[in-house]
């Protein structure tokens, strides 16, 4: 299952689970991927709950 969010500037992050891990592609407003990052699925829980207490 892949989650899309939009960022503030029309970019979106795709973030995907595979297994114990999470895939997260970032893009730019364009569509050009930025970045990508492959997290433990714990440490990414960990991510979105700073993010969400911040």
């Amino acid at each position: 299952m892949t989650c899309t969010f939009t960022t503030a500037d029309g970019g979106t992050v795709d973030v995907t689970r595979r297994g114990i891990e999470v895939d997260m592609h970032l893009r730019d407003p364009a569509g050009r991927t930025v970045a990508t990052v492959v997290l433990p699925a714990d440490d990414a829980s960990a991510l979105v709950d700073e993010l969400a207490n911040a």
